[in-house]
């Protein structure tokens, strides 16, 4: 079996599809709202990954005021909130966190902090003492505003950090960033990230005597 290794000196650390697996909640919440708005369910989910509600509401309703937008995520926020039913984490979700319980990581996903702790709680999954929710940025992903800010809340600039995530637009929010991206899961691999898993029981996590993480990457 091949293995590829990286290093670096921090991780920034997508949720959903990358340590928790939210598909159902995610796709059973945007599929009531395209029929709501009379849009075709499937090709809705096919934008609604990465992104926050009201970026994918933009792409999908490109002439509906911003300010609806903003005012159906709220709504979309609370729904999703509220249903946890087939949360689970990613598969080696749990060993992976507690690899790097120690080592300098940051969550950066574009759930707000309440979705976050909600789904981090219902996987089971530890929270990082550091994160980047929708709270906290500007402009969603695919705008690498989430993950700089995670960086430099972590001591660490873009060079010596890896992006962990599963969407188009994470892929291309660390790559923005002028990060190193290992896409988990089936929807980053056709995305040509510098490294892909199916999920994290692919990656053993060693620390060299300087501190320098060490991410042996197993081919699938």
């Amino acid at each position: 079996m091949s293995a590829t290794v990286l290093t670096a000196s921090a991780l920034l650390l997508d949720m959903d599809g990358t340590l928790v697996n939210s598909d159902a909640v995610v796709e059973r919440c945007w599929r009531r709202w395209a029929l709501r708005h009379g849009l075709d369910p499937e090709a809705a989910l096919k934008v609604v990954h990465g992104r926050q509600g009201y970026a994918t509401m933009a792409v999908l309703l490109p002439d509906r005021p911003v300010e609806e937008n903003y005012a159906d995520n709220r709504v979309m926020l609370a729904e999703e909130t509220a249903d946890v039913d087939g949360v689970v984490p990613v598969g080696g979700a749990p060993a992976f966190m507690a690899a790097i319980a120690d080592l300098p990581h940051a969550l950066v996903t574009s759930a707000d902090s309440a979705l976050a702790t909600a789904r981090m709680t219902a996987a089971a999954l530890p929270m990082p003492a550091v994160r980047v929710t929708a709270e906290q940025v500007g402009a969603s992903k695919p705008d690498p505003e989430g993950f700089l800010k995670g960086a430099a809340e972590l001591g660490f600039g873009p060079a010596e950090c890896i992006v962990f995530e599963d969407s188009e637009a994470g892929i291309a929010a660390g790559r923005a960033a002028g990060m190193r991206v290992v896409g988990v899961g089936p929807r980053a691999a056709a995305l040509s990230p510098d490294a892909h898993v199916e999920d994290l029981t692919q990656i053993r996590v060693e620390t060299a005597e300087d501190g320098t993480i060490r991410l042996h990457i197993s081919a699938a």
